[in-house]
């Protein structure tokens, strides 16, 4: 394992909000969106289920994805602005079922502020570790979306299986579709001769006397 389990869950947590809103599309499109989304990743603590929390939501998603694009100086900034704005205090808990973790927000703090710390303190990890490569976008020329590669040995490309198998599936009708050109174009033969049209001349190099008639 890269990271502690709760490290990659809030990594986890942090891709999945961020893609919510990539690429002109909107998947916390009110409040009933934000609850599912919410319920899904398991968040705990004070909410207020109105219309300024979904928006303060939708306003942190791209600031973390710009944790995605940053280098790793630039990163450390915006984790330890996102720490300090929210008077962050890591303390570790446990709850559920859930056996001891860090939150370094209160519960009563607004869920924004404790998804952003949340995120800031996994991407911190990540940097001590010296593996901020880890934060990827999706290798599909049609996809925006990001995601972590926690694979050991660093091969992950893509956000999901669906872009993965799409773009498999289409690099392998890509190669098909040559190798077919390729056989047709050897297995052409030449045209057959026009009746009644006698076969061309042959070409005769330049400064030789073409063939005589008995030649021929």
């Amino acid at each position: 394992m890269l990271f502690a389990h709760d490290t990659q869950v809030a990594l986890a947590a942090a891709t999945a909000l961020v893609n919510t809103g990539r690429a002109g599309r909107e998947d916390l499109p009110d409040i009933a969106a934000l609850d599912r989304f919410a319920q899904r990743w398991e968040w705990t603590g004070e909410r207020t289920h109105d219309q300024a929390e979904l928006e303060a939501v939708r306003a942190l998603r791209p600031r973390l994805a710009l944790l995605w694009q940053v280098d790793e100086d630039a990163a450390a900034d915006l984790v330890n602005t996102l720490l300090r704005e929210a008077n962050a205090l890591p303390q570790l808990v446990k709850h559920g079922g859930w056996d001891y973790h860090i939150h370094a927000t209160r519960p009563d703090v607004p869920l924004a502020d404790r998804m952003a710390v949340e995120a800031a303190m996994a991407v911190a990890d990540v940097i001590r570790s010296q593996r901020l490569d880890r934060l990827r976008l999706c290798a599909a020329d049609d996809c925006d979306d990001v995601h972590v590669d926690l694979s050991k040995n660093r091969s992950r490309r893509f956000c999901s299986q669906s872009c993965a198998n799409r773009v498999n599936v289409a690099a392998y009708r890509t190669r098909l579709a040559h190798r077919r050109e390729t056989s047709l174009a050897v297995a052409t033969p030449p045209a057959p001769p026009i009746p009644g049209r006698a076969p061309p001349e042959p070409d005769v190099p330049a400064g030789s006397s073409p063939p005589t008639g008995r030649e021929r």
